[in-house]
């Protein structure tokens, strides 16, 4: 007995309707697609812009509990011009980022280092 097209019912008073394999797979292949969109999009968003903004805020809260005023990208830029180096505004921004997620206790390294460069100017300057 024919109940539908791609589909029959047994003949045996058992009653069980019998659905294709093409549509066992849409019903089992679309959910799963759209969950693992929804996933990758999700872990995308985590991994490139809140982790950098909870960076951000861990340097920022380090600096602002050591009383420190500058921002950590000019801190990046006198280190590096108080060791002779000339930087670029992006590779001072690309190593910004990659001290901030991986490196941030790397701000306060660099700034002791500043001051203590500075320490040395002044008594080694007047005399």
């Amino acid at each position: 007995m024919i109940l539908k097209k791609n589909t029959y019912m047994s003949n045996n008073n058992n009653e069980i309707l019998k659905i294709p394999i093409q549509n066992m797979a849409s019903i089992i292949v679309i959910p799963l697609v759209v969950v693992a969109i929804v996933g990758l999009s999700g872990y995308l968003i985590y991994r490139f812009v809140i982790y950098d903004l909870l960076c951000k805020r861990n340097v920022s809260q380090i600096l602002k509990k050591y009383s420190i005023a500058e921002s950590p990208s000019q801190i990046i830029k006198e280190y590096h011009h108080s060791k002779g180096e000339r930087l670029s505004h992006k590779e001072i921004q690309e190593k910004e980022k990659a001290y901030r997620q991986n490196e941030p206790e790397q701000f306060l390294a660099m700034y002791d280092s500043i001051r203590e460069r500075l320490k040395d100017k002044k008594r080694d300057g007047p005399a």
